[in-house]
């Protein structure tokens, strides 16, 4: 089982950047797809990024490609997202996700096994 706890997030401007954390513990990550979510209130969760488990193959939503980097360190089982350029509608509620036994880079929250409890990014206009 995975444990996942998020930290890094807050209150920034637009066109800021932001780097929100994810720190696993447990068995499994360094074998685990990651992945970031976000849910704005009244919305659906929705995929922002995901990353394989060597860090090879990484994917992004359409709407931070460009402005977004995810990232990680199986030694120190940790993954990142650096958000740049932040805009208002990038405010939420972001996750970190893993996923034990996928072969391929989802983007659906039912791809994830394991959840974090999430930070909060709140970007002001």
């Amino acid at each position: 089982q995975v444990q996942l706890v998020e930290s890094g997030g807050g209150l920034v401007q637009a066109g800021g950047s932001l780097r929100v954390s994810c720190a696993a513990s447990g068995r499994g990550f360094s074998s685990s797809i990651m992945g970031w979510f976000r849910q704005a209130p009244g919305k659906e969760r929705e995929f922002v990024a995901a990353i394989s488990w060597n860090g090879e193959f990484t994917k992004y939503a359409d709407s931070v490609k460009g402005r977004d980097t995810i990232s990680r360190d199986n030694a120190k089982k940790t993954v990142h997202l650096q958000m740049n350029s932040l805009k208002p509608e990038d405010t939420g509620v972001y996750y970190c996700a893993a996923d034990r036994d996928g072969s391929r880079l989802g983007t659906s929250p039912t791809n994830y096994d394991y959840w974090g409890q999430g930070t909060q990014v709140t970007v002001s206009s």
